[in-house]
């Protein structure tokens, strides 16, 4: 017998928490420059209890084709690459605005 989910109380196969988790996130992206002229990429407003960090960054990194960390509730990319998160974030299920 399958699992039932603790949150909505599906069955874990029809379970839909993480896609209402992603609906309601409000990400902000932007790009800040760092130490001598660096311009990196911070993916804000995730809340990470609801979303895996480290799993969203993998996949933004691999997109990116760019190095990054998540760390302190954001993720860091390093580069330009504001209009690529947001459509990869948009074509996972997220709302994102680009400052």
């Amino acid at each position: 017998m399958p699992g039932i989910c603790s949150v909505c109380g599906l069955p874990e196969e029809l379970c839909m928490c993480e896609e209402i988790a992603r609906e309601q996130q409000h990400i902000k992206i932007y790009s800040d420059r760092r130490r001598y002229g660096k311009t990196v990429t911070i993916v804000a407003g995730i809340d990470s209890s609801d979303i895996d960090l480290q799993e969203l960054a993998r996949v933004l990194k691999t997109k990116c084709a760019a190095g990054g960390t998540a760390k302190d509730g954001k993720i860091e990319l390093q580069g330009e690459h504001r209009k690529k998160v947001k459509q990869t974030l948009e074509e996972m299920g997220f709302t994102a605005e680009v400052r």
